[in-house]
């Protein structure tokens, strides 16, 4: 299986390194990395990144919404939506595809991404993470006291057309 990801939205410094892989389920390409999953890792992160997004109000999803997802977010599309979260999406896509000029699919996949990135980058000892009380939000910055290696740009919300079981 293979996920596609197109479009900007990082300011990170691309080095030749080695990629991401927890598996080989699902293969994430962006920005000349290549990470792989396996399909919980997938799952997981994609399910995360409609909860960053606001599409959803938690990550407390049955196997059925959370197939639903996944498919939209490597497929690009649901053939054949399975539970209500499915059917919530298609039946409200034209409202939920686009919201202020971004594409909810895109973030989908771009937050997929981030966060492998950034969690192969923590494991290789090139970020260090903490936690900011402020934001409620991870923070990461350079061990070695140097620039920051990524700046995490704002997120969309998706809070006003949250599905919402």
């Amino acid at each position: 299986m293979s996920v596609a990801l197109t479009g900007s939205g990082y300011a990170l410094a691309v080095e030749t390194e080695a990629n991401y892989s927890s598996g080989d389920d699902y293969v994430v390409e962006f920005l000349g990395y290549t990470f792989s999953f396996n399909a919980e890792d997938f799952e997981q992160r994609v399910i995360a990144a409609a909860v960053k997004l606001e599409l959803i109000p938690s990550n407390d999803l049955d196997e059925d919404e959370t197939a639903d997802l996944v498919e939209l977010v490597e497929r690009a599309a649901l053939a054949e939506p399975r539970g209500p979260l499915g059917r919530y999406l298609v039946r409200h896509w034209d409202e939920v595809a686009l919201v202020n000029g971004e594409s909810l699919l895109d973030w989908l996949k771009r937050l997929v991404f981030r966060g492998a990135w950034l969690d192969h980058h923590v494991k290789n000892g090139k970020l260090e993470v903490g936690w900011d009380d402020e934001t409620a939000e991870f923070s990461y910055r350079d061990p070695n006291g140097g620039r920051a290696l990524l700046e995490l740009l704002p997120t969309p919300s998706w809070h006003e057309l949250q599905y919402r079981p």
